[in-house]
C-alpha cells in the first residue's frame, strides 16, 4: 500500500530527475515498483507503468497551481 506521502515525492522526482510529467497515478505506481525493488535481491528487474499524464493537475497545488 503507498500513502499519498509516498506518492507524491515519487511523482515530482519523475519530473525533475526524468522530465516526466506525470499524474498522481503514475507516482503511486513508482512508488510502489521502488518499495517492491527493495525487498528483491540484487540483480531483479521491477517493471511499472505511468498511466497519466499531470495535464490536469497543472493549476493545482501539486504543479505549483493554486
Amino acid at each position: 500500500m503507498i500513502k499519498e506521502d509516498e506518492a507524491n515525492p515519487a511523482e515530482k522526482d519523475l519530473a525533475k530527475r526524468e522530465s516526466l510529467v506525470c499524474g498522481i497515478s503514475s507516482g503511486n505506481n513508482v512508488a510502489a515498483a521502488v518499495k517492491l525493488a527493495k525487498t528483491l535481491v540484487k540483480g531483479k528487474t521491477v517493471v511499472t507503468v505511468l498511466p497519466v499524464t499531470a495535464e490536469r493537475y497543472f493549476s493545482t497545488p501539486l504543479c505549483g497551481g493554486e
